[in-house]
């Protein structure tokens, strides 16, 4: 009796060491895997933060889709604007997305996409990037300015320039640019106006050479297109000038190339917005 007594507390001092035993294999695996989550947090946080902050080396590698990538815009006088997104870059990263960010960001550890999410805008949100596909997704999310295709705008009317017919900017906005024939063939100019300006608005297209006779025109549509409202006269070059009977109106000048999706020409697209960046990872 004594030996199958001792047979069975042997027998069940292992089945509690067993038990022991795979708790804490369990135990370690979640801590493991708690780990790593919480690292690859971490690097996702401070990736999405230093793409949005940083333009890239060099500033143009979407240009030669090579180097490291950053999506920050560099304005007008050179300097990074904090918190943004170059839709231009953020396309040129989406056409090598794994060699760029998987490979290059996130040496192929984990899987990522990229959502852009414009705010109080008619334009569709931009992703590129893989399929998340896992119910385990960590996302991160910040705000930023985009500029999708505002690299294309020559003139803004809420920033008015000279005017050649004396018109009152209480009451008119006038602006103009200089050209020159070649630009005709190589680019598309046009107007876009914001659509809740499209029916309140009247304009007049004249050059240096034409100051009388032309007439204010309704606009009736929020793209109109400038290439045959300018005159040369014969002369190598014209300065244009485009007048609105409204001041400060949401209204834009933009040259575009000739190839360029007409899909495209609305005025959202061509002005600064406030966007969601969107960063989502998974194993």
């Amino acid at each position: 009796m004594k030996v199958i007594e001792i047979g069975i507390i042997l027998i069940i001092i292992l089945m509690i060491f067993g038990v022991i035993l795979t708790s804490m294999e369990n135990a370690t695996e979640k801590i493991s895997k708690l780990q790593e989550t919480n690292n690859m947090e971490k690097s996702v946080s401070e990736i999405a933060d230093n793409l949005i902050n940083n333009p890239g080396v060099p500033d143009n590698w979407n240009e030669y889709n090579k180097g490291t990538p950053g999506l920050a815009i560099i304005n007008d006088d050179n300097q990074v604007v904090p918190n943004s997104v170059s839709y231009a870059k953020l396309i040129a990263l989406g056409k090598n997305y794994d060699e760029l960010v998987s490979k290059k960001l996130f040496s192929s550890k984990i899987h990522t996409s990229m959502e852009l999410i414009p705010q109080e805008s008619t334009i569709s949100s931009v992703k590129i990037g893989d399929y998340d596909s896992s119910d385990n997704v960590f996302s991160i999310t910040r705000m930023v300015k985009c500029d999708f295709y505002k690299s294309y705008v020559i003139k803004d009317f809420q920033n008015p320039g000279k005017c050649n017919k004396h018109h009152s900017q209480k009451d008119h906005s006038c602006t103009n640019f200089k050209i020159f024939p070649g630009n005709l063939k190589k680019s598309d100019f046009y107007l876009l106006i914001d659509d809740e300006e499209t029916y309140d608005l009247s304009y007049i297209v004249d050059t240096t050479r034409v100051v009388k006779g032309r007439y204010w025109e309704n606009t009736f549509s929020d793209m109109i297109y400038l290439n045959d409202k300018i005159d040369f006269y014969d002369d190598t070059s014209a300065v244009v000038f485009v007048h609105l009977d409204k001041a400060h109106p949401k209204a834009l000048i933009v040259s575009v190339p000739k190839n360029f999706d007409v899909n495209f020409l609305e005025y959202d697209y061509f002005r600064t917005n406030e966007c969601e960046f969107t960063l989502k990872a998974w194993y």
